[in-house]
């Protein structure tokens, strides 16, 4: 009954790969110019860029890593993005609206104003109207 104690062989440590120090800048697209600096102490975690000068800072607890204060600047550039690109979209579709509503008098429907609103029974109405404006019923 006994195992030999010989036959096992002795197990391997795998070697943890360390995490990256120095990162790609999201602006100027240059790898490896971001380097980050973390104060514990404080809180804070700092991210630059040494080619185009991109500055971000975080707060950080003591679990937090260099990439923990990258992917925030991620985060936070991407919300940035979407904010913009929703304000760019409200603005469009205002901008949108106020260039299609007639300013001179050959946009205007029968008896309406300009910028007046035309309602479903005004369209009833013109559809009764003939080609010469007379009734057909």
């Amino acid at each position: 009954g006994k195992r030999k104690k010989s036959s096992r062989k002795p197990q391997v440590k795998k070697k943890k790969d360390p995490l990256p120090s120095t990162f790609a800048c999201l602006f100027c697209n240059h790898e490896n110019s971001v380097s980050i600096k973390m104060d514990k102490k404080a809180g804070i975690g700092e991210l630059s860029c040494k080619v185009c000068g991109q500055q971000f800072q975080t707060g950080i607890n003591y679990l937090s890593a260099g990439v923990d204060v990258y992917s925030d600047w991620i985060d936070a550039c991407d919300s940035v993005a979407k904010e913009a690109a929703h304000t760019a979209g409200d603005e469009e579709a205002s901008n949108h609206y106020q260039d299609h509503t007639p300013t001179t008098g050959s946009g205007r429907r029968r008896g309406l104003e300009s910028g007046q609103a035309m309602s479903a029974i005004d369209d009833l109405q013109d559809d009764d109207m003939g080609a010469y404006g007379d009734n057909e019923t």
